[in-house]
């Protein structure tokens, strides 16, 4: 009697453990079962993301998890191997990116543009210009009050490549007119509020902010402000952490003519933030 229990005990205990194994494996699998996109501000503050995820998800379930940073420190932690994927807006550092092996391809996903936004009372009388070097000029000229983000960003790399195209040297400017914050767009858009500073921003953040105070579009228009964003895989071959499979469903989707779809739905108090340009096929 007893000898004849300790098989079936036996096979109780291993089909217990492998059950117990199985569970344990697919609440693992489960847990794992997200991505890590590095990715811009301005897509985050604008709540597009907001929109955006759930309907992935939903049809994938995969979860994104978003680390919304300025462009340059997206970067450096995508080199860094922290993240899946890089959602950013700033064409020429994303193709060194890649062309340094940290990702494996870029696609175009959505543009808008970047806008210079400034006080009512335009101690640079610049309103309305569609030209944006000659108001840069002017701003200079003047010495108003300018608040740069000064944190390597998309935006911030884009404006100092428009200042150096308009001719303008900053280096003797920092601390007195030209004010850099070192912060990210939302905040820096509230201290060039409270000092009475021109700005320049993305056009889907000033949108949505809360915070105008009197403020409004005082440049726009110019093709050079023109705001393209890119979507890039982590490479796996350099960054073993990277959800390879995952991350491609997740681009392939935003890529796709239903991710594309939903970019363009997203609107904030009936306008339209961003345009999607990445056409309906998907990266192979």
């Amino acid at each position: 009697m007893f000898k004849r229990s300790i098989p079936v005990l036996l096979s109780s205990v291993v089909i217990g453990s492998a059950a117990l194994g199985s569970a344990a494996f697919n609440t693992a699998s489960a847990e794992e079962k997200f991505i890590v996109v590095q990715s811009t501000t301005s897509t985050q503050n604008s709540g597009l993301y907001d929109a955006l995820l759930p309907r992935f998800t939903a049809k994938s379930g995969i979860e994104v998890r978003v680390v919304a940073v300025g462009t340059g420190q997206a970067i450096k932690n995508a080199q860094n191997c922290d993240g899946d994927v890089l959602l950013v807006h700033a064409k020429s550092a994303e193709e060194k990116f890649v062309a340094a092996g940290h990702g494996v391809s870029r696609s175009d996903v959505m543009y808008n543009d970047f806008i210079i936004v400034g006080p009512a009372s335009d101690p640079a009388g610049v309103a309305g210009s569609n030209d944006v070097k000659t108001a840069l000029a002017n701003i200079q000229r003047a010495r108003a009050p300018f608040a740069s983000r000064g944190d390597d960003s998309g935006t911030h790399k884009k404006e100092l490549a428009l200042w150096e195209s308009a001719g303008i040297d900053l280096s003797g400017a920092s601390g007195g007119w030209y004010r850099e914050t070192g912060s990210g767009m939302g905040a820096t858009l509230n201290v060039a509020v409270g000092m009475g500073a021109y700005v320049m921003t993305d056009r889907a953040t000033w949108i949505a902010f809360g915070n105008k105070a009197g403020y409004g579009i005082a440049v726009e228009g110019d093709d050079d402000m023109f705001n393209q964003y890119g979507v890039i895989q982590v490479n796996p071959k350099i960054c073993a952490n990277v959800k390879a499979e995952l991350s491609k469903t997740f681009i392939n989707w935003v890529l796709s003519k239903e991710g594309q779809t939903a970019i363009a739905d997203f609107k904030f108090n009936g306008q339209q933030l961003f345009f999607p340009n990445a056409g309906d096929k998907p990266n192979s």
